[in-house]
């Protein structure tokens, strides 16, 4: 399992809501933001999986399609953010 994922369910996120976080991120990455803050989880916890992120963001794309969800629309969501 993507050990982003394993730290969401370790802090009892129900898969609904995993998947409807990874969906937010593949449509609009600061909404996601806003729904990571909404999940009750630790900041130490939040802490630990944003560096885990920044130091592999590949791990995105490998839950992105662990969930079966479009990573072009993460590909065109960080895009956007660029410009």
């Amino acid at each position: 399992m993507n050990p982003i994922i394993a730290i969401l369910k370790e802090h009892n996120v129900t898969d609904a809501q995993i998947n409807e976080l990874f969906q937010t991120l593949t449509e609009n990455p600061f909404a996601a933001m806003a729904t990571i803050g909404q999940l009750g989880i630790p900041a130490d916890k939040l802490q630990q999986l944003m560096a885990m992120v920044m130091q592999n963001p590949a791990l995105i794309k490998e839950a992105v399609e662990e969930l079966g969800l479009d990573f072009s629309k993460v590909e065109a969501a960080k895009a956007q953010l660029q410009q």
